[in-house]
Parts: structure tokens; sequence; C-alpha cells
């Protein structure tokens, strides 16, 4: 193997170095350079250190690399600050992230959304705590990953990679490290919004230690990690059921479900490794990784019915372009809501590498690991007004809608306990029997929902090499890879009936010791509410749960299992042309996958008690298998004028989302006139993978050791894309109740089902800089800037012949930026995020996840630190103050063609922070 090659590999770690200063922020030695404590070289040459450092070897790094690929890594072990990795990997050339409840847990590569990339931990697959396949980063700790690498193209060796691209996180490797690492931090979390609700924090605390050490004789390596997060989050919310066709033609808001949300997040993670090498030919290396997430959320607001119920729209409203942006509604009835969300979830994930080398030039690697998710979200709704369905006092409700939502005035005060019960203000469901013979008369007072899911996946991997001398390939890799996964979903649905509610008239005062005084909803112009923990009330008995006898809860339970076999081949390049050197390789990588899907189709069994069709279910269990062959190329040709010019060309997949896959039907009638239409829904077992060709072309251009400027080209071509279709069957295929008497069914029902498409072109650049200014003079040392921008192009027309339509995530231009100052130990930086318009996921009714248009977005962060100097006492403390989001930039969505029509409008404050770490 030549030393080009040797290189490129010894600083795998190293580049992610770069960009973690530029995007984590605080000051610190970088793993590569390992010289903070030694500013002097031999010949008394001042070496750069800190965030400086990091960045030069991240330069280093990507001249070196033989994929394009964008990296972080810790300036310096037990150093990323932020929350979660989300936030620094959406700032790296051609990613962002969509914030959930104010933090990013979820990346977007290149215009496409989170689900057609994937997430390795140390090259292994991992499971997730989401309901698809894409890994949510708020589970893992950022202290105890040591580096990401995100390939943009693929290789025939890498196992598991996506389509936009792939995410490897790495952790650290104690023997790689060299010598003893302790490192211990803390810092506290101050939210501006405050205790947005009764009972909540708006101050929090994490803290960390990092243990890295080697043993005898450094054959023998040991890291230990930890990290505790008790954090909250405040979010002021407001929700528009939509807009109505109102009065002369004019959209007027039919209802409101606004909220403030506050959560309190409390994450445990905990990861060991243990690396053994007793001669230069074999390392082992034992990994182990533990994630104990809790999320829990109290929502409460006042849902306001208006266009869409019985309240009435006032005369003198006022109207502006086919909006009615001022007026008012009397005879509101009100629904106060006091609701609960619990996600917890427990993430085990183990791997065991062996790798041996010969004198000879062979070397061979064999790999086995599990992960495991088991997630628990539980949501529960409760109801409170001033009465049962037509009972109790009414509201009247001004409101002023615009760019920023609505806002409203009322009359009532919510916040009388006198005068607010519980009960069911609008008597929605109805009367409800349960199978247990439960009945809950004049309206549901609640709604209980509990998810269970489970995850779990094994993979094996064995691999072999072989060196080659004398000629333009420097070695070959041949591997295989079998994994096997599988992913459930069990839904436990409930109504809520207060107990004491036995004629259908009853509400009842909320109890004494449940009162946790008012929430303020000022921001929405509705004064205080009453405020309770509705857990509480649950477990205090204070309401039957009648089991959800509907169709449409029992065909959301599924379960998924994917058995994929990988067998792969790979030459890597390394050959002189003329002055330049050709590095890369090329290979092909064969998937042989099984999968299987189980759910229900909804069967009728006859009527309820109250009149409504008692649904059932049949088991429905399919099969299929398929091959995709997936040849790629990656190569590099590097000038002595350090210019450097790739280029890359790949098949690429992506699975499709789990719940696509469910083998599940649903359905329901549309009675017009005397017919009833049959519609309903599907998932599709036989779905295979999103498949695209893309070729990559990149020009970088790099000055010294210090900084570069490159321009990635990029184009990728969908042969699949998988979207939602109406197909027709005929209803005697189904087993379907009476639609009443004198109602005909219709011949044919429509089913939405999600297919295979056509697809379509998607592509791009990005440009992307570091640059110190000391490159152009002396007396700019230690500032500097980095940073990117990218603009993608979309040309998806799944139905042929049909309307370009925009991926799920895609924004047209992305962009973030860094300025940075560093020197003496003293750091200052401040960064931005940007990205344009795009189609996002909210949380919708029982936790689903529901896509809308969102608006453009910036995010402004920045900080201040300081690390104490080698000779200073406290050498080895670094203290930080850093503020998120200083311009409390909000998420927006809204109809598409009016942005006045706001459907989601959250904001989320800013967030302080300060801390230390301290290594010594």
């Amino acid at each position: 193997m030549s030393l080009r090659r040797d290189i490129s590999k010894a600083r795998t770690i190293s580049f992610g170095a770069l960009v973690v200063g530029l995007a984590m922020g605080m000051p610190g030695t970088a793993l590569a350079q390992d010289t903070a404590d030694e500013p002097l070289g031999e010949q008394g040459a001042i070496i750069v250190t800190g965030y400086r450092a990091s960045l030069e070897s991240a330069v280093n790094e990507k001249r070196e690399a033989q994929q394009i690929v964008e990296s972080i890594s810790a300036e310096d072990i037990g150093k990323l600050p932020d929350a979660s990795i989300a936030e620094s990997i959406a700032r790296l050339p051609g990613l962002t992230s969509q914030r959930v409840n104010g933090r990013s847990n979820a990346i977007s590569i290149r215009g496409f959304a989170p689900d057609f990339s994937t997430t390795l931990l140390n090259g292994r697959e991992q499971t997730s705590t989401g309901d698809n396949r894409a890994v949510e980063y708020d589970q893992y700790p950022s202290e105890i990953v040591n580096a990401v690498n995100v390939y943009k193209t693929p290789m025939a060796s890498l196992v598991g990679q996506g389509l936009s691209g792939t995410v490897d996180m790495r952790t650290i490797r104690p023997l790689d490290t060299g010598k003893r690492v302790v490192s211990v931090g803390a810092r506290g979390t101050y939210t501006d919004q405050g205790k947005l609700n009764a009972g909540s924090n708006d101050k929090g605390y994490r803290v960390n230690a990092l243990y890295v050490d080697q043993f005898a004789n450094d054959t023998l390596g040991v890291a230990l990690g930890a990290s505790y997060l008790d954090e909250p989050y405040q979010v002021e919310e407001f929700n528009a059921w939509g807009y109505a066709d109102g009065p002369d033609g004019n959209k007027v808001i039919g209802g409101s479900k606004s909220y403030v949300t506050s959560t309190n997040l409390k994450r445990l993670g905990l990861n060991g490794t243990v690396q053994w090498r007793p001669s230069s030919n074999f390392t082992s290396t034992l990994d182990a990784f533990y994630s104990n997430f809790k999320d829990d959320q109290f929502k409460r607001g006042i849902e306001l019915p208006l266009y869409w119920s019985g309240a009435s729209l006032d005369d003198g409203y006022t109207a502006s372009d086919g909006l009615i942006t001022q007026g008012s509604f009397s005879d509101v009835k009100g629904v106060l809501r006091n609701d609960a969300f619990q996600r917890h979830a427990k993430l085990y994930s183990f791997g065991w590498n062996n790798q041996w080398q010969t004198d000879n030039g062979w070397k061979a690697m064999a790999d086995i690991s599990y992960s495991r998710t088991d997630r628990n979200e539980l949501v529960v709704e409760t109801y409170s007004g001033t009465g049962r369905a037509d009972e109790g006092a009414t509201d009247t409700i001004g409101f002023v809608s615009g760019s920023g939502g609505s806002t409203f005035t009322h009359q009532l005060d919510y916040s009388d306990y006198d005068l607010i019960m519980l009960t069911s203000p609008q008597g929605w469901g109805g009367t409800q029997i349960g199978t247990d013979g439960t009945t809950i008369t004049g309206g549901q007072d609640g709604y209980y929902n509990n998810r269970k899911i489970k995850d779990e996946l094994w993979q094996f991997r064995v691999e072999v090499a072989k060196e080659i001398s004398g000629g333009p390939v420097s070695s070959v890799q041949m591997g295989w890879n079998y994994t096997t996964r599988s992913k459930s979903l069990v839904p436990e649905e409930y109504f809520l009936g207060l107990v004491a509610n036995t004629d259908g008239t009853v509400s009842v005062p909320i109890p004494e010791d449940a009162r946790m005084g008012s929430t303020d909803l000022s921001y929405l112009g509705l004064g205080s509410m009453v405020s309770y923990d509705p857990i509480q009330l649950v477990n205090d008995g204070l309401y039957n749960l009648v089991t959800n006898p509907y169709g449409d809860v029992v065909v959301k339970s599924y379960a998924i299992r994917e058995k994929i076999m990988t067998a792969y081949a790979q030459a890597n390049i390394d050959a002189d042309i003329g002055s330049a050197v050709l590095t890369g390789n090329f290979g092909l990588q064969a998937n042989w996958t099984d999968q299987n899907s189980r759910g229900a189709t909804a069967v009728y069994l006859g009527t309820n008690a109250n009149g409504s069709p008692n649904i059932g279910a049949s088991q429905r269990n399919e099969s299929t298998d398929y091959l995709d062959v997936l040849p790629s190329l990656n190569l590099s040709l590097r000038f002595p004028s350090e210019f450097v010019i790739r280029f890359a060309a790949a098949r690429e997949i992506i699975r499709p989302r789990l719940d696509d896959m469910r083998a599940s039907l649903s359905w329901g009638y549309t009675i017009t006139g005397d017919v009833a239409q049959v519609t309903g829904s599907s998932g599709n077992p036989d779905l295979r993978p999103w498949r695209a060709n893309a070729l990559d072309l990149t020009f970088e251009k790099y000055f010294s050791t210090k900084g570069y400027i490159a321009a990635q080209f990029y184009w990728k071509d969908l042969k699949s894309y998988i979207y939602n279709l109406d197909v027709t069957l005929p209803t005697d295929s189904l087993a379907l109740p009476s639609p009443g008497d004198d109602i005909t069914i219709a011949p044919t029902a429509q089913l939405n089902v999600p297919i295979n498409g056509t697809g379509g072109k998607l592509y791009g650049v990005e440009l992307a800089t570091t640059l110190p200014f000391e490159t152009f003079t002396s007396a700019l040392e230690g500032f500097g800037v980095t940073g990117s921008v990218a603009y993608t192009k979309t040309k998806i027309s799944p139905v042929p012949g049909g309307a370009s339509e925009d991926l799920p995530g895609y924004s047209k231009w992305v962009a973030n930026g860094t300025a940075y100052f560093e020197k003496a130990g003293f750091s200052v930086r401040g960064s931005v995020r940007y990205r344009s318009t795009f189609v996002g996921e909210v949380s919708g009714f029982g936790a689903s996840r529901v896509r809308r248009r969102a608006a453009e977005e910036m995010i402004v962060d920045g900080q201040i630190g300081y690390e104490f100097q080698p000779g200073s006492a406290l050498e080895g403390l670094t203290l930080t103050v850093q503020g998120q989001n200083l311009t409390d930039e909000p998420f927006i969505t809204a109809n598409p063609g009016d942005a006045r029509q706001v459907i989601d409008y959250q904001s989320y404050g800013r967030r302080f922070l300060a801390g230390f770490t301290y290594k010594f």
C-alpha cells in the first residue's frame, strides 16, 4: 500500500476536527494535532491549537479523502457543546435540519428528507427511535460521539448506505488515542420563554464525563463515557384547523387548536469501548452504547370551533384579498385541553470487531453487532369547559388573522375553576360502547393513545483484503454482510369517559388536589386557563377507559421483517498520471432482500349497541423478495498545485418507509344521495426501494494546509419513486356493513395505496470554503470564516405526465456560515443557518406525522469562550457561554398560495447556555 493511502486512512478521524470547531463551537485542541500542551515545536515554532487547528486538520482530511465526504469531530475529547449532534451536522455543506419542539433531531441531505439517508454507529446499522428508518439524533449525546462522517457518495464496501447520503457516527478508539484522558464537563441552560405551563421549568443542566486509558504496555485500551441531560424546552404554538369557504367568496379560519407546550427532556447516555491489540497484526474491539430517553410534554390550550361549528360569524368582518382578516364569532363553545405526551425510548447497541493483517499484505475482518430500540408513546387528551354538549355558557371570540397566525379576544374567564369543569363541551364522539360493555354517553371526555414500538436489528459481516504492488490498483477487498431487522407497532386506543357521567349530562369539577393554578395564553389573547395533570386524573380513576372499536385503530398495527444479504467487491486505485496522482475506488455491491409484512384488514362484524359498525380484523401476511446490483466509482485527480478534481458515479437505493410497507387495509363510506362510495387506504408489502443513478463532480482548491474552496456538482436520476395513488377494486371483495336503508353500495371502491412510480431528476451545486484571514495578511491572524451555500433543483413527476412535486424535506437553497476569532485562548464565533421553504413533518392526531409546507427560516447562534493556557494554574479548563436561536426564529407552515393562511406558527424562544469542560 502506498504512502498516500496510509496518510488518507490515518486522517479518518482528524478530518472532522475541522468542521467541528465550526459547527460545534468550543475552544479546544484537535485530536489530530494533540499539541495543546506544547505550544512550541522542537525548533521553537509556534504551533496552532484549538479551533483553528481543527479547521486545518479538516482541510487536510477533505483533501486526502477518497469519497465526497463531510465530517465533524470533537475539537478535543469531551468538548462537543450541542444538545445533540444534529445541530452540528446541520452546518455541513448541503445539509440542514428541521426543528421539532425547538431542537434539531433529524437531518436532510442534498434536498432529501431524513428517510432517504441512513445512519451507522461505528460502521454498523442502527435501529430508530422514530416510526421509520431515519435515526433521530437527539438520542445520541454529543459528548460520547467522537466524530461523524457524512458520505455523499457510496462505495462498494460501505454497507447500509443511503440514497442521499450515509451518516457514520464514530466513538473513541482508546488505543488510537495513545494517552490517558480524563474529561468532565457541565453546563446550565436557560430558555427565555419562561415557565409557560404551570409546573414547568425554564432552567436545566447537563453533565458528562469521559475516561480513556491504556494498559498492559499499550495492548489494552478502555474508553468509558457518560452523559446526563435534564433540560426544558418551551413552545408557544398557534394551530389552525384550516380555512373554510366563507361569505362572499372569502376564506375564513375554520377553527383553532393552539397550545403552550412545555417539554422536559431527560437523557442518560452511556458508552464503553474495550480495545485489545496483543500484536501489531491483530486488534479486537468491543463497543457498547445505551441511551435512556424520556421526552415528557404538557400541552395546554383552548380549542376554538369557529366557522366549522355551530358558532356564527358576525356581520362587520373585514376582508382583504380573499381572506377575512378580522371579525368575531358568537356562540363559541371552547374546549379546554390539558394534554400529556410521553415519549420514552431505550436504545441498546453492541458491536464486536476483529481485524487481522499479515506481513505479506493480507487483511481480514469479522464484525457482529446488535441494535434494539424499545419505545413507548403515550398521548392523553382531556377536555373541560363550561358544560356538556348544549349546556353551559358560550363565548364571543374576536379574531385577527395574518402572517403570524391568529390572535383572539374573549369574554369568559377560562381560569375560573367554578366555571370550568371536566366534561365534553362539544359532545364529540357521541355515545361509545366498549367491547367490555363500558359506556360513554353524551360525548367522550378525552382520549388515550398508547403506541408501543419495538425495533431490533442483527448484523454479521466478514471481509478479506489484499494489498497489490506495482500497478494502478493498490488493493482489493471482498466482503459479505447479513442483516435481519424487525419492527412492530401495537396501538392501544381508548375513549375517556368520566366515571360519574352515567346519563350523558354530568360534568365534574376539577378535583382540588389536582389543580395546578393557571397557564397563561396571553400570546393568543385568551388570558389564562385552568391547569391540571391529565395523567394523574386517569391514574386516580376519574375516567373509564373504553376501547376504541373502530377499524382505523386495528389497522394501525403492523410488523415488518427484513432479511438483507449483501456481497461486495472493491478495488482501490493509487496511480501516477504525469505530474498528478489518481486515487479512488471502483466496485460492485449486490443486495438480496427478503421482506415480510404482517397487518390487519378491517372486517365488518355487525352493529354496535350505539348503531355504529362493529369492526374486527383479519390477519394479512405477505412477503416478497428482490435483488439490487449497485456499481460505484470514486476518482480523485490530485495536482501538484493543490488542485483536486473528483468524479463519482453510482447506483443508489433507499428502502421504503416501514409504515408504507404495512400489510393493512381500512375503509369508510361517503354517501351522496342514495349511493355510498367506498374509500380506504392500505400499505403495500410489495414495495420496492427508491432507486437512483447518481453523478458527482467536484473541484477543490487548497491553500497550503490552512484553507480551501470547493464547488461540488451533483445529479440524481430517480428511476423509482414511492408515492400514493388511488386504485380501483370491486366492493364485493370487501366485507362491508350496510350503509343504511335505501342506500346502495357503489360497485367499485377507491383505495389509496403507496406504489413505485417513475421518479424524476434532482441536481444541484454546493459551494464551500474554510478561509483563515491570515492567508492574506498576518495582521488578521486568528480571524476567519467557514461555510457553504447549496442550490438544489428538483423535477420529480411520480405520475407519468403529471405535475412536478417537491420531495419531502426539499429546500431549494441551504446556506450556513461561521465567522470566528481565536487567539491566545480566547474564542468568539457567530453562526448562521438558512434554508428556503420546504415540505416538513409535524405531529398530527394521535402522534401521527403529517406533511405541511414550511416557511423559510434563518437560525442565528453565537458563543464566546476561553481556554486557560499552558502554564496557568487552571490549565485544562475551558469556559463557554452560548446563545441559540438568538433572533427567535419561528417555525411556520401555511396553505399554499397565501402565506396569511397560517396553519402552524411555533415560537421556540432563545436559549442561553453556560458551562465548562475540564481535561486532565
